[in-house]
């Protein structure tokens, strides 16, 4: 499942009228990605003292294609997505700690099977900015 519906209405949220709109029309097929989202980046949440390298993932995957399609609900699953990628990365996690980031990126749409359980796909190479692998991770 891909999270709430946009509520275009809520002064927060990261989705416009329009976006709502391609959601339902794309119901029933494929969302193409844009190459990238230029909606403001959300605040880490508080609660820990974040890195570096986790702050630059986080700024990457909240400008990368599938933010397009986040709202300000996701804020909290994305945080604990860079918590459990870097627990795991920095082999201080266990074994559920890399389950629940795989979990996370499937559900975030972040991996090849999450993108088309959630029917996203990315715009062909060459449509705009070109690809740039996550760093920091």
């Amino acid at each position: 499942m891909p999270g709430p519906l946009p509520n275009p209405a809520k002064g927060r949220s990261r989705h416009t009228q329009a976006r709502a709109s391609e959601r339902s029309k794309a119901r029933y097929g494929v969302i193409t990605l844009p190459v990238t989202c230029e909606d403001p980046v959300p605040d880490l949440p508080p609660g820990r003292d974040w890195s570096p390298a986790e702050a630059e993932m986080w700024e990457s995957l909240w400008t990368g294609p599938q933010a397009n399609e986040w709202d300000d609900s996701f804020v909290m699953a994305v945080a604990m997505y860079v918590s459990h990628t870097f627990a795991v990365l920095g082999r201080e996690a266990s074994a559920w700690h890399a389950q629940e980031a795989r979990h996370l990126g499937d559900r975030l749409g972040l991996t090849p099977q999450g993108m088309a359980a959630l029917g996203w796909q990315l715009p062909p190479v060459g449509a705009g900015a070109p690809v740039v692998p996550l760093r920091g991770a």
